[in-house]
């Protein structure tokens, strides 16, 4: 025998779906719920005496059993929590005339970083050819020594050659000394 003590698992025994019913009375709702606070914010927070809405919940006053009733039937913490389904909501399509192209984009999160890093780099190449960031005075520094050791090898070089000049010239005076004598 396994050991679950039965053949099978635990899943798929108390799946709820919801009824078509359901869902179109809840999206209803929400759309009353949606117009009531539209006509709330047009009018400064009071209904009007003549407003629709207000008629038309006097005359349905039936329905609104029926939903009390279907509030009363929640168990539990359902009651509590109210939940929105994101899969409930009919999808809305735009027409290409309502589209705000000219409005600004919003960017992915890899779109915005690979932008500030692009921006980092670019400040951080500035700084470095003006010769602020530690690298670059590192780099600056090395230059210099390296300046000063080919300035010094140079200077030696053109003494060298000077005194070569020297052994020659003189060398060359005593050699005709000795050929006119």
């Amino acid at each position: 025998m396994p050991r679950g003590g039965r053949k099978g698992g635990h899943k798929g025994r108390a799946r709820q779906y919801t009824s078509p019913e359901e869902i179109d009375a809840q999206l209803l709702a929400e759309k009353e719920k949606a117009r009531e606070a539209a006509l709330l914010a047009e009018n400064g927070g009071e209904l009007a005496a003549g407003d629709p809405l207000k008629e038309k919940k006097d005359s349905d006053d039936s329905d609104d059993e029926d939903d009390e009733d279907y509030q009363q039937k929640r168990k539990g913490v359902e009651g509590l929590i109210d939940i929105e389904n994101p899969n409930r909501a009919a999808q809305t399509t735009k027409k290409v005339s309502q589209l705000d192209l000219e409005g600004p984009k919003e960017l992915s999160r890899r779109e915005r970083e690979e932008i500030e890093k692009q921006k980092a780099k670019e400040r951080y190449m500035k700084m470095h050819l003006a010769g602020k960031t530690d690298q670059a005075k590192a780099d600056l520094a090395r230059l210099a020594i390296i300046r000063k050791q080919r300035e010094d090898a140079a200077k030696k070089k053109d003494d060298e050659k000077k005194e070569k000049e020297k052994e020659t010239a003189t060398g060359r005076g005593i050699q005709s000394l000795s050929l006119k004598d």
